[in-house]
């Protein structure tokens, strides 16, 4: 555990990907507001389809829950049909953005390249950026895991100042694990955290990179969260399909709470 690990704050964040209309979405909020005494020492946040970003940013936003874009162009505004800007984003009440989630690389072409450039807009806009990292089952089964997930930060953050590297947060979700059912054991997920962070100290000092927040993100559940944030260089989650049922989000944010 680095020194600086109790200074980061437990961080979990839900992406609802293609999910929930608007009444759903403010339903949701509504009913996780009213639990969010419980939640006093975790940073929380929801990433919410674009067409209900405004009504989840109206209930939680003023309550201190960050409220995230699932993807942005990095140009100010231009021909780019399809596309939202960083500065869109916050005027539907955004409060950060992820970005390089494995399903915009994987179904999307989302490269390395484009994500050097979104880092940075996204700084620029006032945005918390939520860089996501991780590896196929490809690439770990040939030892590649380490490997990658360099390449990509370094890619990454290519044009960010070091001094600006301490307001991103780092998000691993191993993509073998997305979606499948399959979750990295503590052991694995540890390890590659402690291997980011030093990838980060190389990048930007030591200072900094105990300073970033590193979420693990792949099949997290209520019944094995709390084992996963329990180890020393796991500082949350991005949470996927347990993040659409409140009762779910809440069990699993618990889990984050400093012991």
């Amino acid at each position: 555990m680095t020194d600086d690990a109790d200074a980061r704050a437990p961080y979990v964040a839900g992406n609802w990907k293609m999910h929930k209309l608007r009444g759903e979405a403010t339903a949701f909020a509504l009913a996780l507001a009213a639990r969010l005494d419980e939640l006093d020492e975790v940073d929380l946040a929801i990433a919410p389809p674009l067409t209900c970003l405004a009504e989840v940013a109206d209930v939680l936003a003023p309550l201190g829950v960050g409220v995230l874009g699932q993807n942005a162009h990095a140009a100010a505004g231009g021909a780019f049909t399809g596309e939202v800007t960083m500065a869109m984003l916050v005027d539907a009440g955004a409060t950060g953005v992820l970005l390089g989630h494995s399903e915009r690389r994987q179904l999307h072409g989302e490269t390395d390249g484009a994500l050097a450039e979104k880092l940075p807009a996204a700084l620029a806009a006032g945005l918390e950026p939520i860089l996501c990292i991780g590896e196929t089952e490809a690439e770990r089964d040939h030892g590649a895991t380490e490997a990658r997930l360099a390449a990509q930060l370094e890619a990454g953050l290519a044009n960010v100042a070091a001094a600006q590297a301490a307001t991103i947060v780092v998000a691993y979700e191993p993509v073998w694990a997305i979606g499948t059912g399959k979750t990295a054991t503590p052991e694995q997920a540890q390890a590659a955290h402690a291997h980011i962070r030093a990838v980060l100290a190389a990048l930007v000092g030591d200072e900094v990179a105990a300073l970033i927040r590193v979420l693990y993100g792949g099949s997290v559940k209520p019944s094995n969260a709390a084992e996963l944030f329990a180890q020393p260089d796991i500082d949350g989650g991005l949470i996927g399909g347990a993040a659409l049922a409140v009762e779910d989000f809440v069990a699993i944010a618990a889990a984050a709470a400093p012991r």
